[in-house]
């Protein structure tokens, strides 16, 4: 059964761009972090702030293996520091999985990240300035583990629709 993992910074696209693709290939799109709500019954912010990271990390990888090793085809959107934890970069790789690093700039991120950061966790109440520095700060730390991905695309300046169907010509 063929995966397609889109992996990338928080704000990158990946939800999105996952929802158009699954339309274009016909196949089911699976939001991991919403999988995650969904059993916990809780948001993500909710879970970090009840029960930790660690807890939230570990409930991901479970998840994550669980969808690569689902019999069905599926395009999954991980949250933004799935591949860097608990060695989940080794699932980007295997029979039938195919992931696609999403990337932007650290000011195409800021900008989109400044509009919702109070739903997010990992950046709530930061000024701008410690925003900026905090997502080059994690880009820096978590390249190694998003290279990992089997193709690259810069997502600067292109539409969802440009992108997955940039996707689409990379996978025939």
């Amino acid at each position: 059964m063929q995966k397609i993992i889109l992996v990338g910074y928080m704000a990158v696209g990946k939800s999105t761009i996952g929802k158009i693709l699954a339309e274009k290939r016909h196949m089911k799109w699976v939001d991991l972090d919403k999988v995650i709500e969904k059993n916990e019954k809780l948001s993500v912010a909710d879970i970090f702030k009840q029960k930790g990271e660690i807890y939230f990390r570990k409930q991901e990888h479970l998840e994550f293996k669980k969808l690569i090793t689902a019999p069905e085809n599926l395009i999954i959107s991980t949250g933004g520091g799935t591949p860097c934890y608990a060695n989940n970069h080794l699932l980007l790789k295997g029979d039938n999985v195919v992931s696609i690093y999403l990337y932007a700039t650290i000011d195409e991120l800021y900008n989109r990240l400044k509009h919702n950061a109070s739903e997010r966790p990992l950046v709530a109440n930061q000024s701008e300035e410690e925003l900026k520095e905090f997502i080059a700060k994690n880009l820096f730390d978590r390249s190694y583990f998003y290279n990992q991905a089997t193709f690259k695309i810069n997502t600067g300046g292109k539409t969802p629709e440009a992108i997955a169907t940039e996707i689409e010509a990379l996978l025939n």
